[in-house]
């Protein structure tokens, strides 16, 4: 690829404003665009060679209109919004952003997983209201306070977050635990077998990309089988977790609490299951930004555009497997 290449952005606004987003080092023409809607892709990309989107869904009928489209540069991890066999046959190739999340996510993870074991938001909205006036002596004892020193981490997803969030718990003083991959056993010594995991874990953080298998692979019967009622931590994927269930056991004290970044279906309509709980004092709803530091965002935005650079010279890299 050596003409001028022309490069459109169907949802910069994905990417916060104070992020530099760099010019290629190529000759191009570079078209953002803050959002697109489903009838506007086709004539948005109609000459373009370059597409750069986050969660904008590309389907084998917008490729059969975009003959000149070669790459879709991804400005995020997850590609679950993008037909690859298409791509792959005709010929697009889909590039997506690695590593960029090893701090940020992992933090937040702790961030609310310190919140919840400690009751900070509960205490804090207590004090808020008086209860501290109320109290009569120096402190008082509402709500419990748990310490994450001792705690048994389960980690389910052992990639490179899942490793950088064993590393933080072993710093707390916890034990990490891989949980296998459900309904898999033998998979070596790294990893703790499912159901062990579910029994005998105080926290269950959730790492894992969204696939057909792993859809839905915590509803009632894990639940049901986490007997020390542990918390229950989600910053990957909404649709890992049957979120009514996740309800349902919040409501039987299944588990003691639920942070998650993010939901089935985004953003959740006002009667979704999770913004009905959000208002407990046991629950932290937080808008799909554990990815969002400033730090991580800048890094996303220069290896994104590194992506393009290398694949108009004809070294690709973050090819994703199953797209051209």
């Amino acid at each position: 690829m050596s003409a001028k290449q022309r490069i459109v952005f169907l949802d910069r606004s994905t990417i916060a404003p104070q992020i530099r987003l760099r010019p290629p080092s190529f000759e191009h023409e570079m078209v953002e665009h803050q959002n697109t809607s489903a009838d506007q892709v086709v004539p948005r990309l109609d000459s373009a060679t370059v597409a750069i989107l986050n969660k904008v869904p590309i389907s084998v009928a917008v490729l059969e209109q975009l003959p000149r489209l070669k790459l879709i540069a991804v400005a995020a991890t997850g590609t679950d919004c993008i037909d690859k066999a298409a791509c792959a046959a005709h010929g697009v190739a889909v590039a997506n952003i690695r590593g960029y999340a090893l701090n940020t996510v992992p933090e937040h993870t702790f961030a609310v997983m310190l919140a919840l074991r400690r009751n900070i938001v509960a205490y804090r909205e207590s004090v808020l209201a008086g209860r501290w006036q109320q109290a009569a002596q120096f402190c008082y004892f509402d709500f419990p306070i748990h310490d994450l020193a001792g705690a048994r981490l389960g980690i389910i997803g052992e990639g490179v977050i899942g490793q950088r969030v064993a590393e933080l718990g072993k710093a707390f003083g916890m034990v990490p635990m891989f949980a296998s991959h459900k309904g898999v056993s033998g998979m070596g010594p790294l990893y703790t077998p499912w159901q062990q995991v579910l029994e005998t874990a105080d926290v269950i953080t959730l790492h894992s990309p969204l696939t057909s298998q792993t859809r839905g692979m915590i509803a009632m019967p894990e639940f049901e089988a986490m007997r020390r009622r542990p918390l229950l931590i989600n910053t990957a994927r909404g649709g890992l977790v049957d979120e009514m269930d996740l309800v349902a056991a919040l409501d039987r004290g299944l588990v003691s609490g639920a942070g998650f970044d993010v939901t089935d279906g985004e953003p959740p309509a006002a009667d979704h299951p999770l913004m009905r709980a959000a208002s407990r004092p046991n629950v932290i709803l937080t808008p799909h930004v554990a990815w969002a530091a400033d730090e991580a965002q800048q890094a996303l935005a220069d290896q994104l555009i590194d992506n393009i650079e290398k694949f108009v010279a004809g070294t690709p890299t973050n090819l994703v497997q199953g797209a051209f």
